[in-house]
């Protein structure tokens, strides 16, 4: 049977983009909304970690328990996150080879 014919209603995919709603959004640790959960043992520890958080603008809850066991995990990843290896770019087939020859590339190097 043909979609001419067809009386039902044709459902469309609601646009989210026009109505300003954020697909991709994701929450960042560190900020004022979702502030890092840290535990030390002592004073002077939470001090240092205080100053961390300064030095790299963050925001944390920091609870201090000397019964329990110090857990820095989220400031340490966060502190820690890998960064993007980038390489230079290859010399096309055709450009000057870089070692200075005054040959093409695919003549000389490549």
């Amino acid at each position: 049977m043909s979609k001419f014919f067809y009386k039902g209603r044709i459902e469309k995919k609601p646009k989210h983009e026009s109505y300003g709603y954020n697909t991709n959004r994701a929450a960042i640790l560190g900020t004022e909304a979702h502030p890092l959960t840290l535990s030390v043992q002592t004073q002077a520890r939470q001090q240092e970690v205080q100053a961390q958080l300064e030095q790299h603008q963050l925001f944390a809850t920091i609870t201090v328990n000397p019964d329990a066991e110090e857990d820095l995990l989220e400031l340490e990843s966060w502190l820690n996150k890998p960064t993007t290896t980038t390489f230079d770019k290859t010399p096309g087939r055709n450009d000057p080879c870089s070692c200075g020859s005054g040959k093409k590339y695919k003549k000389c190097c490549g």
